[in-house]
């Protein structure tokens, strides 16, 4: 009789060794658990002599848990419990197993699983998923076969031991899974980084033996929602443009493509910086995501002779830009607010205000707040006093070494950095500076007498209506500040309106973003209007008033011109294309 008791009880060791090894085996080979869990339910099942069986796991994100598996008497894959609800819940929740011989005395049973089933639980064994201190589901079953006999806290070490399996096999899954994911999306960012590098200029389109213009990117996480760009104009002006994308990651990374790719596209046919930004802020405020914005400085720089490296500059809630010539600085701030927070109103073209800048052989620099809040080496951000003490120790550098020395105080080998860092920087010293008066594009035969004089006005403006306001104001100062008196002034300011309106509708066809220059320059009793359009070239012996007895609307701007002005020539500009109107005022100044 001990006999054979004796080989009972080695016949069950051997079997559950036997079931041990088999789940062990089949959990090694699998990364599907779910499925690896569900095939092994029967075995654990008819092994503990059981009605049934469910496999939970926990989510560890929103700790839900939920049946994944189960076999038996009643379906109920699918159901989820609260963390600590009902035996299995608690078990999850104490990492303890359970073994409840009568669940109706029992304060934690769920009955309402026997309530939507219809079947009737009476004693519940319960073992978690557990590695150490970490619980990731339990295994529980419901009902031995022999409605009299119980659940024996042999059965619940046995089942301890295969959920301890179960548990290190679900474990490893949710690692391969999670080093796949974290494979997959590092491949996606470095895919994402390199696309990223393809939105930053090519220096060999600005060609030269020396660039006027550079820039640096450095990503604090990969992806960067910083970006600049340049590219060349055909008539040799350079757009060039910084913005910084609100957040961190995929989405202003995207973002920052989006921005910079409307940059780069309308750039070449919107000639107008403060313009450009109107419209790229109106498509962002369409389609950006809420609580997303870009800031961002602006600009056209002009190194074509006779220019003086004219910079029109538009910044949009970004960074102070910064003017660098002799050892002095000069910053021109924001005038309107980040691109895709306030939409234009109805009726208005939403462009943004522009600054005129003359940089006299000095250098412009925009960069991103992560420069000025980037950490130094002594433990302290650089902010904007560190970075004009920089650019005075390196002025004799050329452009890339003084980005160099930028980027390099806040960012060494092996430190993470702050926040995305980017820098451009474009400097005038490289143009040929204009001789005395070049400006003033005067034809080989033209008296030089005009090239001298004091200087009153050189101002470039789009040829739109809109900005006519502007040129009418400085035609007016200037003969203010000269002592004409209301009269003349009127009569001189509606003549060179006259004559830029006539520029916009016969020279460009209607409005456009080509540009007007005008010029005034006083010399001795007289005031010397220059005003030049780059429209094609029209012979000026074509340019005739309309005979005052053809009576019709329009057509008479030439007479009004004639009539205020003492003298008016049309000439060619002594290079390139265009039309150069220059107009004489006689001026008598009382100084009495």
């Amino acid at each position: 009789m001990e006999q054979s008791k004796t080989e009972s009880m080695h016949q069950g060791i051997q079997e559950q060794i036997n079931l041990l090894a088999s789940m062990t085996s089949e959990f090694a080979n699998t990364l599907d658990v779910d499925d690896t869990l569900s095939k092994a339910l029967p075995q654990i099942t008819d092994y503990m002599q059981a009605e049934g069986a469910a496999v939970f796991l926990l989510d560890e994100d929103t700790q839900v848990i939920t049946c994944i598996a189960c076999f038996g008497a009643t379906e109920i894959t699918g159901l989820t419990l609260e963390y600590g609800q009902g035996i299995v819940g608690k078990c999850v929740a104490d990492n303890e197993g359970a073994l409840v011989r009568d669940v109706q005395n029992d304060p934690h049973f769920y009955a309402a699983v026997d309530d939507q089933t219809g079947f009737t639980t009476r004693s519940i064994l319960c073992a978690p998923l557990s590695v150490k201190d970490r619980c990731v589901g339990a295994i529980e079953l419901v009902n031995k076969k022999k409605s009299d006999d119980l659940f024996e806290e042999n059965d619940l070490q046995i089942l301890k031991t295969l959920a301890s399996s179960a548990a290190l096999a679900v474990l490893n899954a949710r690692l391969a899974k999670a080093l796949v994911e974290q494979e997959r999306v590092k491949r996606e960012l470095e895919l994402a980084a390199e696309i990223q590098k393809r939105f930053l200029p090519d220096r060999i389109e600005i060609t030269g033996p020396e660039l006027p213009i550079a820039g640096v990117n450095k990503a604090a996480r990969g992806v960067s929602g910083d970006f600049f760009d340049y590219f060349k104009l055909p008539d040799g002006r350079i757009y060039f443009g910084l913005g910084d994308v609100s957040g961190k990651g995929i989405n202003a990374a995207l973002l920052m493509s989006k921005t910079a790719s409307l940059f780069r596209c309308l750039g070449k046919t919107v000639r107008d910086p403060g313009r450009l930004l109107g419209i790229i802020n109106t498509e962002l405020c369409e389609t950006a995501a809420h609580g997303m914005f870009v800031t961002m400085a602006a600009g056209i720089y002009d190194p074509r002779p006779g220019c003086e490296g004219l910079i029109r500059l538009a910044n949009a809630g970004h960074e102070p830009v910064l003017l660098h010539v002799d050892g002095k600085f000069e910053t021109f701030g924001a005038d309107g607010p980040p691109l895709g927070i306030v939409p234009p109103l109805p009726g208005e073209d939403g462009a943004y205000p522009e600054v005129q800048i003359f940089p006299k052989g000095g250098s412009l620099y925009i960069y991103t707040d992560g420069l000025t809040e980037g950490y130094t080496s002594t433990g302290l951000p650089l902010e904007s006093e560190g970075v004009r003490k920089i650019l005075n120790a390196c002025a004799d550098e050329d452009l890339q070494g003084r980005l160099d020395q930028l980027v390099g105080a806040v960012f060494q080998v092996g430190n993470t950095l702050r926040d995305d860092v980017t820098v451009l920087a474009l400097t005038d010293s490289l143009r040929p500076q204009d001789e005395t008066n070049t400006k003033l594009m005067q034809r080989g035969d033209e008296s030089n007498e005009e090239m001298d004089g004091e200087w009153l006005i050189d101002f470039r403006f789009p040829a739109r209506p809109s900005w006519m306001k502007m040129a009418r104001a400085c035609v007016r100062e200037a003969c203010i500040k000269v002592g004409c008196d209301d009269a003349l002034t009127n009569d001189v300011v509606l003549a060179l309106d006259e004559a830029c309106q006539n520029v916009i509708r016969h020279a460009y066809g209607g409005p456009s973003d080509e540009e007007i220059e005008l010029n005034v320059r006083q010399r001795p009793g007289r005031l010397v209007f220059r005003l030049r359009d780059f429209a094609p070239t029209v012979a000026p012996d074509k340019i005739k008033p309309r005979d005052l007895d053809d009576v019709r609307p329009g057509g008479l701007g030439t007479h009004l011109i004639q009539e205020v002005m003492d003298d008016v020539q049309y000439l060619r500009p002594s290079h390139g294309e265009g039309n150069l109107l220059k107009l004489v005022k006689n001026i008598e100044i009382n100084k009495g």
